[in-house]
């Protein structure tokens, strides 16, 4: 008897259904994994480079013997550090973990990318612009010569940027006035399909990008062709990378706004590009390849706008940046990271390592506003980016997002503006009104929603005052606060005819407060130890105005213009390159100076700030506070932090000694007793900012046990001859004392050690705020911030 169609069918389904089971089940999936095996010289391995064939040696002992087509090395390490990745079963990895001389085994993570006026307005914070035009200046000298009393800048500071790439030919990167390429410069200028050798300049010195590029187990290497080039098609890159050391270009501007001159912190510094990234993110793997490569070059400082999510953050031996950046500093490097773009949630903080360089974002004294003008006459300022071109003379129907819904679309979807709630018979030709009550919809996917109904235009009501101007292009947008919309809701309900216009934006100088901590940016404690105080500074990452690649994208070039060579991007992003750029000025200054003692002095000259609810921010809002490059040229003392350092606090930290001595070749490095897991110990690295995770409050009849003695080295780069006294500023009920109180250098007595004593009985519970100040009396104030948690 013939089986019906339709059951002949099912079963064929159901066959193949068991068939795909089966074929899963016996083929386990692979994904690429990272083998982290420590420095590159430590004694592991005798001091040299691992060879190709004893990674191969490894996977095999991992592998079935018939793997051997499909098993190989994606990367290698080999440079600062040693190691490996390849695409491997969960088993494989977990059998690989337990080999000698492996410290870490991870999955490759994808990280993503943190997404002019700014240098100005830190100059005239600080007196900094005769100094910053000097160090570009064609004649400057670099024997002797001193202005505000300090040398004047070197001009063959190198930073590496990575990131996704850069477009040569913006303005920012030509080579005038800059002279010939340093010596000890070791990298290349990779071409590529759309970037050639003669892209590369006297500025612009090395450029790389990455492919895939696998070792099979014939011992020979098949490199697929690498795609692309080390061009920027997204723009972050080349913004981030003229932000940090971009040549100055007068009359920059995005279609008008923030006109004026674009240049980087560290103007006269070189760029080499690392493109390891895409708009989708960057792969971890391909992050330590960049950083084992920018090493090798010759860079002086790493430029890293990228990070982990908080929510997922890897312990320390498990994130990449980390493990490079350990590395570099290693080898004198100082790397620099943002902090992310989470905030203003609590632990929210990434790239939190103590011997990274972590960016919180400020804005800077300018915003952007647009205009509504409604029909009754009245008018509203908001905060927007966009190149309307609506007039005055002729307005347009408002309609609420709730009054405009699509059928069965919930109120609260359609007053949100969710993709898909708007029925298009009701926005058309129309400015939408729509409310942020649910922040998981971002600005642009409203904007796209209405725009996709063909709204004419749309007023987004934030009751959160962001203070983060979005940029709509030519797509009139504006965004209002609260009160504002609520009389413009008022308005709607109070005639049948509500009407309304919105009109291009323009530059709003003076704006105030200024500096003050971004909404966006991520705040502390850090989530992986609070015993560092994270974020470690802050820097303007609002509205930046910097190079970026010319795009002819429908909806972003205004009518008549041509395709801008700058844009005004905001993020955590941005602040990280003003601090790259700061750090790299002070080198050029100081170029004996080590990684550890440049954060120092960026740190403990920061200027107190205001966060986004116009309160005193908290250090882990702002870390030690906004930079101020001048000051730092001359901070009086610093807190120098050593490798050795770093790896006692990875001892309190909880490692393993074995793994502590693969990390570094300090052959006979051993953690001191009784250190490991050690929260106390934490805090006593020799910071330039001060942490305690827990402070207890408690009593045992009268005897207070609630304190915590800090130490902290401090080491003379001003007169050789200084006193400096002690103050503290500390909130009610915590009570901090310094001894001594005095520190006295001389000519032979050039570093000391100090306590700081913090007692927490009558201090309320929770984190208390404060700072210790060292005064010479001259023109020094050496300001370390403290965060205090007292339960």
């Amino acid at each position: 008897m013939a089986l019906p169609p339709s059951m002949l069918q099912t079963i064929c389904f159901l066959y193949a259904a068991l068939l795909l089971l089966s074929s899963s089940s016996a083929d386990p999936i692979r994904q690429q994994y990272v083998v982290y095996m420590g420095s590159s010289s430590s004694s592991a391995n005798g001091g040299e480079f691992a060879p190709e064939s004893a990674y191969l040696q490894m996977l095999s002992s991992v592998t079935e013997s018939d793997d051997g087509g499909e098993m190989g090395l994606v990367r290698r390490y080999q440079h600062a550090f040693r190691g490996f990745s390849a695409m491997l079963t969960e088993d494989q990895a977990s059998a690989l973990s337990g080999q000698e001389g492996v410290i870490s085994v991870f999955p490759d993570p994808i990280l993503k990318l943190h997404t002019t006026r700014s240098w100005d307005f830190l100059e005239s914070m600080s007196g900094l612009s005769n100094l910053m035009s000097s160090s570009n200046s064609s004649s400057s000298s670099t024997s002797g010569h001193h202005i505000y009393g300090v040398p004047s800048p070197r001009r063959d500071v190198i930073i590496g940027v990575i990131d996704t790439g850069i477009w040569p030919e913006s303005p920012s990167f030509i080579d005038e006035g800059i002279g010939e390429i340093p010596s000890r410069w070791k990298g290349i200028c990779m071409e590529g399909s759309d970037f050639r050798k003669s892209n590369c300049n006297r500025k612009l010195i090395g450029a790389r990008y990455y492919g895939t590029e696998r070792t099979y187990n014939d011992n020979k290497t098949h490199s697929s062709k690498p795609k692309g080039s080390p061009r920027d098609t997204v723009g972050h890159g080349t913004h981030t990378a003229s932000i940090a050391a971009g040549s100055p270009v007068a009359n920059a501007s995005y279609y008008g706004l923030a006109r004026g001159t674009a240049k980087g912190g560290a103007p006269s510094a070189r760029i080499a590009v690392y493109k390891a990234c895409s708009e989708d993110g960057c792969s971890g793997s391909t992050l330590l390849k960049a950083i084992d490569d920018a090493i090798a070059d010759g860079v002086d400082f790493i430029s890293i706008s990228i990070g982990m999510s908080s929510t997922f953050q890897a312990d320390f031996l498990e994130d990449p940046i980390a493990i490079g950046a350990f590395h570099a500093q290693e080898k004198g490097v100082t790397v620099v990271c943002s902090a992310g773009n989470e905030g203003p949630q609590l632990n929210t903080v990434v790239n939190s390592a103590p011997w990274i360089f972590t960016a919180a974002a400020s804005n800077i004294d300018r915003d952007f506003q647009s205009t509504l003008v409604l029909g009754d006459g009245r008018t509203f300022n908001g905060s927007t980016i966009n190149f309307s071109n609506l007039r005055r003379s002729r307005t347009y129907p408002l309609v609420f997002g709730a009054g405009a819904a699509s059928n069965f679309t919930p109120i609260s979807e359609s007053s949100n503006c969710y993709p898909g709630s708007l029925d298009r018979n009701k926005v058309a030709g129309k400015i939408v009104v729509c409310v942020a009550s649910d922040f998981s919809i971002s600005r642009r996917i409203r904007k796209m929603v209405v725009e996709d109904a063909r709204g004419r235009g749309m007023i987004l009501v934030n009751p959160e005052d962001t203070g983060v101007p979005f940029d709509s292009g030519t797509f009139p947008f504006i965004e209002v606060g609260g009160r504002y919309g609520t009389s413009i809701l008022k308005y709607m309900n109070s005639t049948k005819n509500p009407k309304g216009t919105i009109l291009a934006a323009v530059d709003v100088p003076g704006y105030r407060p200024a500096p003050s901590v971004a909404y966006f940016s991520s705040r502390g404690p850090g989530p992986l130890t609070e015993n560092i105080l994270k974020p470690d500074v802050m820097a303007p990452g609002v509205s930046i105005l910097a190079a970026f690649p010319p795009k002819n994208v429908t909806g972003t070039v205004p009518a008549g213009e041509k395709p801008s060579w700058y844009a005004l991007k905001s993020g955590t992003s941005m602040a990280c390159p003003h601090v790259t750029g700061a750090a790299a000025f002070v080198k050029s200054v100081h170029p004996k100076w080590s990684p550890s003692m440049i954060k120092s002095a960026l740190m403990t000259t920061g200027k107190p700030v205001m966060n986004n609810s116009r309160q005193s921010a908290s250090p882990h809002e702002a870390g030690a506070g906004e930079i101020n490059p001048i000051k730092a040229l001359n901070p009086g003392l610093v807190f120098h932090t050593t490798t050795l350092d770093y790896l006692r606090f990875l001892c309190y930290y909880g490692l393993s000694n074995k793994d502590i001595k693969s990390l570094s070749p300090r052959t006979n490095f051993t953690c001191p007793s009784n250190s490991t897991n050690n929260d106390r110990l934490m805090s006593n690295l020799n910071y330039p900012s001060i942490s305690i995770a827990v402070l207890s409050r408690r009593r045992i009849g009268r005897a207070a046990t609630a304190t915590q003695t800090i130490t902290r080295t401090a080491t003379n780069v001003g007169h050789v001859n200084s006193t400096y006294i002690a103050t503290v500023h500390a909130p009610s009920g915590l009570r901090v004392e310094v001894l001594p109180r005095k520190l006295v250098f001389t000519e032979r007595v050039g570093r000391l050690t100090f306590r700081v004593v913090f007692n927490g009985t009558k201090a309320p519970r929770g984190y208390n705020y404060g700072s210790l100040t060292w005064r010479d009396g001259r023109r020094h104030l050496v300001r370390l911030v403290f965060a205090v948690n007292v339960e």
